[in-house]
């Protein structure tokens, strides 16, 4: 397991051990809790940039199948990075420096190497996004509406790897999420409505696997939308993981958020 932030890899680790499986985790050191030493058989740490070393790493390990837990910032790729030749090449030869092209390039230097990326959802299936309402409330009838009209603008944006999510107020999109992450898309959309409420709509990319950006909503998720008005989270059922998924939506209930998972066929023509 290549380990990110946040609570994806710890959970993925914490079910593998239940599970009887062994996983060597890799840490990605400007990301991945120091949490993951206790839950894998066996723990590295690497840098950003240190694509080679990942390599040797898997190598001297023996392993042929890899997944990507948690999140690396896209922001990290433009600031403190000191990518290795090797990374340093491929940073090179991209096109576009979105999700896709990155970590696709990463995909194929490993096939290259005899070392395959499996579903980054693996070991968590249980928690991914049902369809229909997972909490009390359902949407009302205007939050349907916002509803609605973001998954057109999200969907249509999932398309062109911009982000995952946007913030909808009254069928207008206030923010749309970029390299800053949801939170911070969510209290930028704050300061524009005026304490309207928000709804936030968030979409995966369409891709037929899971092996990579797989959208993430949690307890904080709840927390920020509680903090910044935002009164339905809407989400790709199947395709999204709800992580510390009974935490989440007990919090959700306590501030009267709605959680909502809908069918990709759904939106097919908008």
């Amino acid at each position: 397991m290549i380990a990110g932030n946040g609570r994806f890899p710890l959970l993925a680790l914490e079910t593998a051990r239940r599970l009887g499986d062994e996983v060597v985790a890799i840490g990605i050191q400007e990301e991945a809790s120091p949490e993951i030493e206790q839950l894998a058989a066996r723990c590295y740490w690497i840098s950003l940039g240190q694509l080679s070393r990942l390599i040797e790493i898997l190598k001297k390990e023996q392993i042929t199948e890899v997944i990507m837990a948690g999140q690396v910032k896209h922001v990290s790729i433009f600031s403190a990075i000191q990518p290795d030749l090797r990374l340093l090449k491929l940073l090179g030869a991209l096109k576009q420096k979105n999700t896709d092209g990155l970590i696709g390039a990463v995909a194929k230097v490993l096939a290259d190497e005899g070392i395959q990326l499996a579903d980054s959802t693996l070991l968590l299936k249980p928690l991914l996004a049902g369809v229909g309402v997972l909490t009390k409330r359902k949407p009302s009838k205007d939050e349907e509406q916002d509803i609605a009209y973001g998954r057109r603008i999200a969907n249509a944006l999932a398309n062109h790897d911009v982000g995952q999510s946007v913030a909808i107020c009254d069928r207008a999109c206030v923010a749309v999420e970029a390299m800053e992450g949801t939170d911070a898309m969510l209290r930028r959309a704050a300061s524009l409505v005026n304490g309207k409420p928000l709804r936030l709509v968030k979409v995966s990319r369409r891709r037929g696997h899971l092996l990579f950006d797989v959208p993430v909503a949690g307890p904080g998720t709840i927390d920020v939308m509680q903090e910044t008005g935002a009164t339905v989270l809407a989400v790709d059922a199947g395709r999204t993981l709800l992580l510390d998924r009974d935490e989440m939506l007990a919090r959700a209930n306590d501030h009267g958020i709605s959680v909502a998972g809908y069918e990709l066929a759904s939106d097919a023509h908008g």
